[in-house]
């Protein structure tokens, strides 16, 4: 019978992770200044450029509580492999949806001319 609660390969049981509360400021402070960027970010009109900018701060966010208040960082390489995995496959569709839209764009503007142009 497996002795081993934890589960870990090396037969070694695996403690709590208990995080310094500097740690967890820190990280609340870097979620609330970046919140903060994606305000400012969103009042600046910067072209194409502002989708591209607000999927980077969000993605910076999310590693950050995957990271700390999920303790990813201290788990196995396992977990993160599964979560970078997943967070890769979402990037994916979001590709496909993206490259979809682009294609139809041009016809779905020309239909739009057409029906104003017809207007009385």
């Amino acid at each position: 019978m497996n002795e081993n609660p934890a589960g870990t390969a090396t037969g070694e049981p695996r403690g709590v992770h208990v995080m310094p509360p500097s740690v967890l400021i820190g990280t609340a402070a870097a979620l609330l200044a970046l919140t903060a960027v994606t305000v400012t970010s969103s009042r600046i009109d910067l072209g194409e450029w502002n989708v591209v900018v607000a999927l980077a701060i969000a993605c910076t966010k999310a590693a950050l509580v995957a990271l700390f208040f999920m303790h990813l960082k201290y788990e196995n390489r396992f977990q993160l492999v599964i979560l970078v995995s997943a967070a890769l496959f979402a990037v994916l569709f979001v590709a496909f949806v993206m490259f979809d839209t682009t294609q139809y764009q041009p016809s779905i503007r020309a239909a739009e001319r057409h029906v104003e142009q017809r207007a009385p």
